[in-house]
């Protein structure tokens, strides 16, 4: 079968999530085509030619940049099965099939959409192949088609190498910038999936609901060397916490540095996680690790119990202390804008973030962001959320609400303008840190500045968006 694997976006980087599947349907025989929209086009050759064309949808942007390319890919080859497949596909599974699905699918989908693939080949006269089975040249007429299959997909996977082959090269992609300003290649792997916390407002949640599985340590070795061999001199690891198994993580990040010592990477954990085992902050340091991404989503205790995210401000601050103790670098993201959001919230948070030296540490969007509530969410399981939220919107992918205050919603319609405006412009992150400060300060007197340097230089990823 011609299959076409398709991302939207995956946070500016080479998307796992086409090279993983593609080494599964490569070695079954099939002609795979990698199309990243992120940086290239979705030429209308491809699109004709194509028996199967597979959508990645792992996150809210990239489900709605994929549903922008539906209508163009049924007018120009009605004939091709359609699927999606990702962490946002089987909670929109009634909305996918109705606009043409033929298969929708999440949790570990390599499994599923080969055989999703396979059930399309139908025997034909003629030789057989080396399996006893000659595949179709085409797909099956519609009218043959199968009823829409949808699998939410918990399998433990025997998980293969990630064929690249075809990927736009590393180059095309976000760079790691580093304190003097130089920029690095960056590659990206996965060595978990899922998460076993179960915070309300994430996406994952509905899908895993507490459920993490481990990706091998030499599958995970392999690919990295793979993209070192392509120029890579950062790793990003993709795992929605990498610490769900602090057990597979660490000899993973030893054998790593032990390999290419002169390698750097960064990871996503819950400040839950950095706060029990602070004690390996060192292994991280010691091993390359650049930064460490934790989402604090908010510094107000009653905020954090609402969103069940099991950590408090005290915990923040602690793990703050740990990381400055421990000379690594802390890159907090952050959800200002929620129903509870008030405004001497939103001023402690930057002055808080100033104080501690972190100003510089946050990319500007992260001040900006507001909570999206997807389908499927746990934050409906209060009682004042389902009073809040109006009917599921199915253009934006979630139930919309708005703040009991307007000021507030216009206050972060302000701010993610004026951060398109200062990332357009060049500013530096400091420099929009200040100009969101004294928006959000209006006639309030600001603070002193920092506690501690502010303006040590840490290094980020050139890509700031996170959902």
């Amino acid at each position: 079968m011609r299959v076409v694997l398709v991302s939207t976006y995956d946070l500016g980087r080479q998307p796992f999530g086409l090279a993983s599947p593609a080494a599964w349907l490569r070695q079954a025989g099939h002609e795979v085509t990698l199309v990243d929209l992120a940086v290239e086009a979705f030429g209308d050759a491809t699109i004709r030619r194509a028996q199967v064309i597979a959508f990645h949808i792992p996150m809210h942007t990239a489900t709605r940049l994929a549903l922008r390319e539906v209508a163009r890919v049924r007018r120009l080859n009605p004939a091709a099965a359609l699927c999606f497949f990702g962490l946002y596909a089987t909670v929109n599974a009634s909305m996918l099939i109705g606009l043409g699905a033929s298969a929708v699918l999440g949790g570990e989908f390599e499994q599923e959409l080969l055989e999703f693939v396979e059930g399309l080949v139908a025997p034909v006269a003629g030789p057989p192949t080396a399996g006893g089975v000659v595949r179709a040249a085409s797909a099956p007429h519609a009218a043959e088609a199968p009823e829409p299959r949808v699998v939410t997909g918990h399998a433990h996977l025997a998980f293969r190498a990630p064929d690249r082959a075809g990927l736009p090269g590393l180059e095309r992609y976000a760079k790691l910038r580093d304190p003097d300003g130089r920029m690095r290649l960056v590659g990206a792997t996965e060595a978990s999936r899922g998460c076993k916390h179960r915070c309300r407002h994430c996406p994952i949640v509905p899908v895993y609901d507490g459920r993490f599985r481990v990706v091998p340590r030499a599958i995970v070795l392999e690919d990295v060397r793979r993209q070192v061999a392509a120029g890579a001199t950062h790793i990003t690891f993709g795992d929605p916490d990498f610490w769900n198994g602090i057990g597979h993580a660490l000899p993973l990040i030893r054998a790593l540095h032990e390999e290419h010592p002169g390698l750097s990477y960064d990871v996503t954990i819950k400040i839950e996680h950095l706060l029990a085992h602070r004690g390996q902050l060192e292994v991280l340091r010691d091993t390359g690790c650049a930064f460490v991404t934790s989402a604090v989503e908010s510094l107000d205790d009653a905020v954090l119990e609402r969103l069940d995210k099991g950590h408090t401000r005290a915990d923040f601050m602690t793990v703050v202390g740990a990381f400055r103790d421990c000379g690594l670098a802390l890159s907090p993201t952050f959800m200002p804008f929620t129903p509870w959001t008030t405004l001497p919230a939103l001023r402690d948070l930057l002055d808080t973030l100033e104080a501690e030296g972190l100003a510089a540490a946050v990319a500007p969007v992260q001040l900006a962001i507001r909570l999206l509530i997807p389908a499927g969410s746990r934050l409906l399981e209060l009682a004042e959320i389902r009073e809040l939220v109006g009917p599921f919107d199915e253009q934006a992918l979630v139930y919309p609400w708005r703040h009991p205050e307007p000021h507030i919603d216009a206050l972060q319609g302000e701010l993610f303008r004026l951060v398109e405006a200062g990332s357009a412009a060049g500013l530096s992150r400091l420099e929009q840190f200040r100009q969101i400060k004294r928006r959000v300060a209006g006639g309030a007197a600001l603070r002193p500045r920092a506690l501690h340097d502010e303006a040590t230089p840490i290094p980020y990823l050139t890509e700031p968006w996170y959902c």
